[in-house]
């Protein structure tokens, strides 16, 4: 069961592509209080189903999916403009950081913390696309199909500029080993790039792009500085990860490098896909050769 409910929390998440779905996001109106409610219960099933739903786990992802919703409705009331609001970005810190520190892993043994941990992922996206793009009706979060060309040769061209980049000061910082050929079949590469889109890119891009980048802009206007502080936010969000001792400055330089070319290529594309895209090619070749 596990399988089937994580394909459809990912069934859901793509569904916002859809018009349709949007529109309907964007008419929620009083029925958002009802989301947090949904998500939990959809959460509480995956915990079921893992074996370890306690009223302690329940009551803590309640609260977690609540308070978000309770920062957007508040901003919702107070924002003067249709600017973003101190409320909104407080809203996507309750998002964010309560997953990026594990909050209630102590609650769940560790064999289904993998599991529990996708489907609170999963369930955040849910609950981010429906308070910006819908709820709060923000423009700009670019999440949409591919529109233009461009929107598939520009990240194409970004990854040919960056990839050499990151590499060699990988390498020359001690972040990277030397490369080496790749140790996969073309079958296990293929479905490895699916995995890294569907599973780190994509909902990297909708975190860091389409809500704090978007949101910085909108708030702040469009520009170098404005790109800069989202591409060290998105450098500053790796210092927790391995392999290097914590915190991980390498790491940080290079996703803050990263980021700024992803950020570049949101800015001039239509969708977020095509800075998904160079980020699922970046990590790829990270993991095929180093």
């Amino acid at each position: 069961m596990q399988i089937p409910i994580l394909a459809l929390l990912l069934a859901a998440i793509f569904s916002f592509f859809a018009a349709p779905v949007q529109r309907a996001a964007r008419s929620i109106g009083i029925w958002i209080w009802a989301v947090p409610l949904a998500l939990t219960g959809v959460f509480a099933v995956a915990a079921a189903v893992a074996a370890v739903a306690s009223i302690a786990l329940v009551a803590l992802v309640l609260a977690y999916t609540l308070a978000p919703v309770i920062c957007s409705a508040l901003a919702a009331r107070l924002a003067s403009s249709r600017r973003p609001h101190a409320l909104d970005f407080a809203a996507i810190l309750l998002l964010w950081l309560p997953i990026e520190f594990g909050a209630g892993q102590n609650l769940i043994p560790r064999a289904q913390q993998g599991f529990l941990h996708s489907v609170a992922y999963g369930i955040a996206l849910l609950l981010g696309l429906t308070l910006f793009l819908g709820f709060r009706g923000f423009g700009g979060l670019k999440y949409n199909l591919p529109r233009a060309p461009r929107d598939f040769w520009l990240p194409l061209a970004a990854y040919a500029l960056l990839a050499p980049v990151l590499i060699v000061l990988g390498i020359a910082i001690g972040f990277l080993p030397f490369p080496h050929a790749p140790a996969q079949t073309a079958g296990r590469m293929a479905a490895t790039l699916g995995i890294i889109f569907v599973a780190t890119a994509l909902p990297e891009e909708i975190l860091f792009r389409a809500l704090i980048q978007n949101l910085l802009m909108q708030r702040f206007g469009a520009g170098p500085w404005t790109l800069a502080a989202a591409s060290l936010i998105f450098g500053c969000a790796h210092l927790d990860n391995g392999p290097q001792p914590l915190p991980n400055w390498r790491y940080a330089i290079l996703a803050t490098i990263a980021g700024w070319a992803y950020g570049k290529v949101f800015e001039k594309s239509s969708t977020v896909l095509s800075s998904a895209l160079l980020h699922t090619l970046v990590d790829w070749t990270k993991h095929l050769l180093f």
